[in-house]
C-alpha cells in the first residue's frame, strides 16, 4: 500500500477531459469527483471492492436546499464513473451499487412548524430507490414500484435481504452457504431470508 499509494492518488497523467467528466478541480463536485475517480484508479489496478460515501444525506430540515446541494456535489461525478469504466471495458466486471441509509417520508418533516421553509423528510425504510450499474446487471431497468403516494411497495418488492443476495450471487457467492449457527439460531448476511432478484440480472 505505502508503494502504490502516491501513483494511485496522483492524477498528473490523467487527461483534462477526464478531469472534467468528473469535475475534479471544480465546485461543488471536487470532493467526490475525486472519490470517484480514486474509486475507478482503483478498479483498473485490481481493488476487490471499493467504496465511497458522501455522508450528508440525512436531511430532516432544509430539505429543498440541501438535496439540491448533495445534487449537483454528486451526479456529475457519479454518471462519470459509470461512464469512464463503461469506456475502459470495466464496467462488465464492476457491479457499481448506489443507495442512501434509506429511504425518505413522501410527506415534509416540521421540526419547527413555525419555519415551514425549513422542512425536510424523516426515514423512510418502506419504499426507496437505489441504482445498481454494470456486473451483470440488466441496463436500463426500472424494476419495481411504490403506491402513488410513496407510502408502501406496490410492484415488484425487493427486500435488503433480496439485494443483498443479489449482489452476493453477482460476486459470486451464495447467501445461504454462508450460515453459521450461533447461540441456537441461524445467522448469514442475508439474516434467514433473501433471495437473488434474477430479473433484473442480464
Amino acid at each position: 500500500m505505502q508503494t502504490a499509494a502516491p501513483e494511485l492518488l496522483d492524477f498528473s497523467k490523467e487527461p483534462q477531459g477526464v478531469l472534467d467528466m468528473y469535475g475534479v478541480g471544480k465546485e461543488p463536485t471536487n470532493p467526490y469527483a475525486v472519490n470517484c475517480l480514486l474509486a475507478r484508479r482503483m478498479v483498473e489496478r485490481g481493488v476487490r471492492f471499493v467504496m465511497l460515501a458522501h455522508a450528508s444525506w440525512d436531511d430532516h430540515q432544509e430539505l429543498n436546499k440541501r438535496l439540491s446541494q448533495n445534487c449537483k456535489m454528486t451526479d456529475q461525478p457519479a454518471a462519470a464513473l459509470v461512464k469512464d469504466l463503461k469506456q475502459r471495458g470495466l464496467l462488465e466486471s464492476t457491479l457499481v451499487v448506489w443507495g442512501g441509509e434509506f429511504g425518505r417520508t413522501p410527506i415534509a418533516e416540521l421540526r419547527r412548524p413555525d419555519e415551514a421553509d425549513n422542512a425536510g423528510r424523516d426515514h423512510h425504510p418502506n419504499g426507496f430507490t437505489m441504482w445498481l450499474a454494470g456486473g451483470g446487471v440488466k441496463p436500463g431497468l426500472a424494476y419495481g414500484k411504490t403506491d402513488e403516494l410513496g407510502l408502501t411497495i406496490a410492484e415488484n418488492k425487493v427486500h435488503v435481504h433480496d439485494l443483498q443476495a443479489t449482489i452476493l450471487h453477482q460476486l459470486g457467492l451464495e447467501h445461504t452457504k454462508l450460515t453459521y449457527r450461533h447461540m441456537g439460531r441461524d445467522f448469514r448476511l442475508t439474516d434467514v431470508g433473501g433471495s437473488v432478484v434474477t430479473s433484473i440480472l442480464s
